[in-house]
């Protein structure tokens, strides 16, 4: 049989163990680092500046809508939003670390029962009154960082939000930049149909008047007239991807309702001015993840995930709290200003949880489940920053060879369309070789048109994916 100061023995001794073991698991923070990936070697020679890269098409209309955009765009107003609300969530975990003081004043009326026969004395009023106000304070120690930890995680969040505003503000002005060149495009493509179509019609005149005279039959003014109508349902085509563009540009301009609705949007284009594409630099830079602020977003956001674990951890442990209070108390309301009524109390607590464990574990396993999302996502993200990266390089390679060779091909058949109208004049080949001449320089056009579109498309994406469109530099700087 043990004895007495052998059973405490037995039983401190696991305790001191368990407390020992949750003081050492308090001491382990939680690595905040991204994990290390295998990444490309970079290819670049220079680093482009992507900063303003949409001044590289050297178009003052561009530059001006991307301008409005970046101060009017809704998405950009409501990411703003959401920094203002990350930044009020610091000040509030910031707030723990600070004693709270307060001013109170309290006021209570009581009267005593009469217990049993035993009568009240003399002159004894059972019903009292008091008053007090003063000063209460009260602070807790934050002896295992949980505090601490909190408001680290809150800066880390409210860093994430912010890279999210600036992954949004690269969106909008890429955004902007296609919508605008898809509009070019359309504008030319519109163009293009119009003359075409005015075209068709003096052929359709000119050989109504031949039929007319009994120079051709009724199969080549058929045929004309179909090719006619053809064009005109590619005209009306062209109108509303014309309108469509219009209105996708107001909306992400930011203008009002009505201005959408209405969307007119200023712009000077040529088929010329569209062919002309700028050159950039081509390769892997090798600051891609920095250069990218939704890899930087997910980056803070699992921080901030590994520092809530800490501080869910820390509840695991006693709290030290102590509470102060200075000010006046008095039966009489009078008197309670006055010098005898002067009362003071200081206090401390010590809390230590019991039967919430469970519950502190669980909430330990739902932070350290978040984190382990937190570490997939940051995965994707690098995985889809040089995935796109990859594909816009390629893009912008392959875009630029079709443009070219598009550009010849309209010029060769446009030269063929020529000599087809001459070998129909002297009576050489029939009308349809016209047709067919004119049906293949048309589709030569278009194409050369959506060719130019997507090589400036691919411009786009490229400097997207390369993060340009804000200051990554100067974001590290002050960080």
């Amino acid at each position: 049989m043990l004895e007495p100061w052998q059973f405490f023995r037995s039983r401190r001794l696991p305790a001191l163990v368990t407390v020992a073991a949750l003081a050492l698991v308090a001491c382990q923070a939680t690595p905040t680092a991204p994990p290390l990936l295998d990444l490309p070697a970079a290819t670049a020679s220079v680093a482009p500046d992507l900063e303003h890269w949409w001044t590289t098409f050297d178009d003052p209309t561009l530059t001006a809508l991307i301008d409005e955009a970046l101060a009017h765009n809704l998405d950009l107003q409501a990411a703003m939003v959401r920094v203002d609300l990350a930044r009020s969530n610091v000040l509030l975990a910031q707030s723990y670390l600070y004693p709270s003081v307060n001013l109170g004043a309290d006021a209570s009326r009581n009267r005593m029962t009469l217990v049993g026969s035993q009568p009240l004395p003399e002159r004894f009023n059972p019903t009292n009154n008091d008053y007090l106000a003063g000063l209460r304070a009260s602070y807790e120690l934050d002896l295992w960082g949980r505090y601490r930890q909190g408001a680290s995680a809150a800066r880390s969040e409210l860093l994430a939000t912010e890279y999210a505003r600036q992954t949004v503000r690269t969106a909008v002005a890429a955004e902007t930049a296609r919508s605008y060149f898809g509009l070019l495009a359309a504008d030319a493509e519109l163009a293009l149909l119009r003359e075409t179509l005015k075209s068709r019609d003096e052929t359709v005149a000119l050989q109504f008047d031949l039929y007319q005279a009994g120079v051709i039959g009724d199969y080549d003014l058929q045929r004309a007239q179909a090719e006619r109508a053809a064009v005109a349902a590619n005209l009306a085509v062209a109108e509303r991807a014309v309108g469509t563009y219009e209105s996708a540009l107001a909306a992400i301009l930011g203008r009002s309702p009505r201005a959408v609705f209405d969307a007119k949007i200023d712009r000077d284009v040529t088929q010329l001015r569209l062919l002309g594409v700028p050159e950039v630099m081509s390769g892997l830079p090798s600051d891609l993840l920095e250069r990218r602020p939704d890899v930087q977003q997910v980056e803070a956001q699992l921080a901030a995930a590994s520092l809530r674990i800490d501080a869910a951890r820390a509840q695991y442990f006693p709290s030290l709290s102590l509470t102060a209070s200075y000010g006046s108390e008095s039966t009489a309301l009078a008197d309670l200003f006055s010098g005898p009524a002067l009362a003071w109390g200081i206090g401390a607590s010590l809390l230590q949880p019991l039967i919430g464990l469970k519950a502190i574990e669980a909430n330990v396993q739902a932070e350290t489940a978040r984190r382990e999302a937190a570490v997939v996502s940051y995965v994707q993200t690098v995985q889809t920053a040089f995935r796109e990266t990859r594909d816009a390089l390629i893009a912008n390679r392959t875009t630029r060879n079709s443009l070219a060779a598009q550009s010849e091909r309209a010029q060769k058949l446009k030269t063929a369309l020529e000599l087809a109208e001459l070998r129909y004049r002297a009576g050489y080949s029939g009308y349809i070789d016209v047709l067919d001449a004119q049906r293949q320089l048309l589709q030569a056009q278009t194409l050369q048109i959506l060719a130019a579109r997507d090589v400036r498309f691919a411009l786009i994406d490229l400097a997207r994916a390369m993060g340009g469109g804000w200051n990554y530099q100067a974001e590290l700087m002050t960080r």
